[in-house]
């Protein structure tokens, strides 16, 4: 099923590329000249993004002298992610030094492009006001809401910072505890309640606000068994059939793969219909497993033998659990680019 999802999405695609390389790049290079492959790479992506449903918020409704044009900027915003500069400085270089660039992204003269300042004001409003998120959640919605979809395989991965860690606050000290079984009788406050006992009654917004989001240090078991550390965050992606990204959450490096699998479950739910939710052994807990199949869906999930005899998957399961690794397909993409 999920193949089939992929196969129909991709012929979608296909049919979508054809019609800008027919009609759309020659019109281009014939108004502003000759498009680098990375121009070209630029345009296909503009033509996906849906922009028309957010302009309106950041049309100007204030008095005094108005801003510049939002237009420019968001198309800048989307070009230094798809030719990867490193910093806003680079962007502003390159769009003063590149008519091509200049022109695609709406502006006519090198004088026309905004001062650093204003980029950066700019851009720290469209991540706040969480354009980028908005955009992709449009762009499944339009595309993939109207589909069913056989599976969804969900991961996290490592995404290095480059700011300190910030520091954990020191805990305040637990009440102590009375070792042994209670006397008869005697009532003893219950523990409090896991954060995953908690998710699967609390609205998505809630459990999104829930999850620490500064960078601190976090520490995993590779593929080889061996533990690694570093310093920044998780990244936890949901992937369906044909390694399309649908839902994708940012955290603290040291939140734990099962924190996020709920949280990630809301959001992929509101985006479409699924029928599997394909996950590795860090998901394994009960709290999970019953909140996917409230959704209606079948979790699969790789048994996690915690120091005793691991169950292995039923021959179906494990046929379908090998395409998994979409989800470590497309972590691995996005942190190349």
């Amino acid at each position: 099923m999920g193949a089939v999802i992929g196969l129909n999405f991709m012929a979608a695609i296909l049919e979508i590329w054809n019609h800008i390389q027919r009609q759309l790049f020659p019109v281009l290079e014939e108004e502003i000249g000759t498009l680098t492959d990375k121009d070209r790479q630029f345009v296909e992506v503009m033509g996906w993004v849906p922009l028309g449903p957010f302009w309106e918020p950041c049309r100007w409704g204030g008095v005094g002298c108005p801003p510049h044009e939002r237009a420019g900027l968001v198309h800048a915003f989307i070009a230094k992610s798809v030719y990867q500069f490193p910093t806003t400085r680079a962007l502003l270089d390159a769009l003063t030094a590149r008519p091509t660039l200049r022109r695609l992204c709406g502006w006519d003269s090198a004088a026309a492009v905004p001062q650093e300042s204003t980029f950066s004001r700019a851009f720290a409003a469209f991540a706040e006001d969480e354009l980028p998120q908005k955009i992709q959640e449009a762009m499944v919605r339009q595309h993939l809401g109207h589909r069913l979809v056989g599976q969804v395989s969900r991961d996290a991965t490592a995404i290095e910072g480059c700011e300190k860690p910030t520091p954990t606050p020191t805990p305040a000290p637990a009440p102590p505890r009375k070792r042994g079984r209670p006397a008869k009788g005697e009532a003893r406050p219950p523990a409090p309640p896991k954060r995953l006992d908690l998710q699967g009654h609390r609205r998505r917004a809630e459990n999104l606000a829930d999850l620490p989001s500064a960078c601190d240090v976090g520490c995993k078991r590779n593929s080889q068994g061996h533990q690694e550390s570093w310093i920044g965050y998780k990244f936890h992606l949901d992937t369906i059939g044909g390694d399309i990204p649908v839902s994708a959450l940012l955290t603290s490096a040291s939140v734990h793969d099962s924190q996020a699998a709920i949280p990630l479950a809301q959001l992929t739910a509101q985006r479409g219909t699924s029928l599997y939710d394909l996950m590795d052994r860090a998901y394994d807990a009960p709290q999970i497993r019953d909140f996917v199949r409230g959704l209606g869906h079948v979790p699969i999930i790789d048994p996690n033998p915690r120091g005793g005899e691991k169950i292995p998957l039923e021959p179906a399961q494990a046929q379908r659990f090998k395409q998994r690794s979409a989800s470590e397909r497309v972590n691995s993409l996005l942190k190349e680019r």
